[in-house]
Parts: C-alpha cells; structure tokens; sequence
C-alpha cells in the first residue's frame, strides 16, 4: 500500500551530528558520531522531530521508515487498532469523522504534525479516519517500537503532548466553527489552516470536496470563491486554489484561526522547552 521513499534522514558527519541514512536494506541505520546537541534538527521539516534532542531522535531513529503519500491513501480507520504514527513531511492529511455515509473533516494534518499519536497519550482505539488529501511523504514508525523508545526516553511523550493538546482544540474548534460561523468565514478559515499545514499557496482542491467536508451546498462554495476571486484573495484554476492576498483572507477568516493558528505556535514554543531539558538532562548524566 505505502512505496518507500529513496534516501532517508541524512545530513553531513563531518560535524559530529547524528545521521540518519539508509542501506540497501530495508530499515534505516542509525550512525551516532559525537555528542554536538542541536535543538532544531535541520535535516528533517516535520516539525515534531525537528524540535527533538539529538539524543530523542537518536532513539527512534532506527525504526523510521520514510513512505510515499498517495492521494486518497488511508492512514488510520475509526474503530480499529493503530499500527503505526506518521510524522509528516509534505502533503496533506484530512482527519475526518465517518458516519452514516457522510463525512465531517475536523482538522488537517501536514509538517507541523503527526497521524495517530493521540493513542499514544491517551486512548485505545482511532475515533477518526485519517485520509491523505494531498500526496507527499512521512516517515513512520510502528506503535510498539514507539512506545519502547518512550519508554527508553521519556521526554519523547512530551512532544506529542503537545501537539496532541493543539490538534485536540483544532478539532473542537471546528466543530464550534461549523455550527456558529458562516459560510466566508468557514472557507477561509480553512483555506488558511490548509496553507499553513501544507506550507504553500497553491492547494489542489476542488469545489466538491471543500463542500463535502465542511458540509455546505455546492452552489454556495463556488459563489463565495467568485467573490474571494473578484477581491483578489484567490485565484481559481482547474482543480487549483492559489492565495493570492493572505493577510486579506485571514481578515476574511473567523476567530477559530487565530485560535488555532495560535495553540500550533504554542505547542512549538513548549515542545522546544521540553527539548531543552532533555538536552539538559543528558548533558548532566554525561560524565566528563
């Protein structure tokens, strides 16, 4: 179902970093060359794993796999047991809510983040499908060997703390967004949360599906992009939607992506704290 991506996490050992590449086989070897710590892991852009310690990412590295995305690829069923978390480097996620054959997309997913470490903090079985929107790549990891390394190292747990904290309230925020907030607001609040997660402004998506997830009536969806088109917010082409005055449609936008927007940041600026102190705490465990 997945293709495995040529070349893995990888960056020059001339500066005593940790390197991350893969042989002819097929898992990834870990080569461990020195004890240089970096905050910002500038050789992978999903951004869990780039703001963990040298030493976090040490750990689960060797049981990383990196995967092609492919549109329409489902990563995770509601109702069913989880066998792996995807940290997601390009693309796009759609989490969704299924039932009674009809759809209810409540947050998107993309390099800021992660499918499926929810169940990891909390929780036993998937409350949503998980569906790639737009093709990229990801590296995962099976749920088991995830938990050993959390094990091993626990300051990995609060990376996804806090992501899962910020995804929780994307997730209800949306829910409130779709009952109380009309329609403009609605689809630009979503054309920015998807640009941020896809970090682009150009975004392949269709009149349809915007309609289908955020449950509005066609007709309705391609009058309001007319009107974003004709005050130069967008641009419409075939199966394209490309921003055109982003701060514009972020004033179109309801308060929820401001809120939104804001716990992601949060989520950064404490999942870097918890990087520090593990840094810390293995500097001090170091003996010299």
């Amino acid at each position: 179902m997945t293709d495995h991506v040529a070349g893995f996490l990888k960056v020059p050992d001339s500066s005593g970093v940790v390197v991350l590449k893969r042989a002819s086989g097929t898992q990834p070897i870990l080569h461990k060359a020195g004890a240089v710590r970096s905050s910002t892991r500038s050789f992978v852009k999903n951004a869990i794993l780039a703001r963990m310690s040298v030493e976090d990412l040490a750990v689960i590295g060797d049981f990383l796999e990196p995967i092609v995305l492919r549109e329409r690829m489902v990563l995770q069923e509601p109702r069913r047991h989880l066998d792996h978390v995807y940290f997601i480097e390009s693309g796009l996620v759609s989490l969704r809510i299924v039932a009674a054959g009809s759809i209810l997309e409540t947050a998107v997913i993309g390099h800021r983040g992660a499918v499926g470490v929810s169940l990891l903090v909390g929780g036993h079985l998937s409350t949503h499908q998980s569906v790639v929107l737009f093709r990229g790549c990801a590296h995962r990891i099976g749920v088991e060997d995830l938990r050993r390394a959390m094990n091993m190292r626990p300051e990995i747990r609060d990376h996804f703390v806090q992501y899962v904290q910020a995804l929780t309230l994307h997730c209800a925020q949306t829910g409130l967004c779709g009952v109380r907030h009309d329609r403009e607001k609605r689809l630009a609040t979503w054309l920015c949360l998807a640009s941020d997660a896809l970090d682009a402004h150009v975004l392949p998506v269709t009149h349809d599906y915007l309609s289908s997830v955020l449950g509005l009536r066609r007709a309705g969806v391609t009058e309001t992009l007319i009107r974003f088109e004709e005050r130069g917010l967008i641009r419409k082409m075939r199966g394209v939607l490309q921003i055109g005055d982003r701060k514009c449609l972020e004033q179109r936008a309801c308060g929820c992506y401001k809120l939104i927007s804001d716990a992601y940041a949060s989520a950064i600026v404490a999942s870097e704290s918890a990087s520090q102190r593990s840094a810390g705490r293995s500097d001090s465990s170091t003996p010299f």
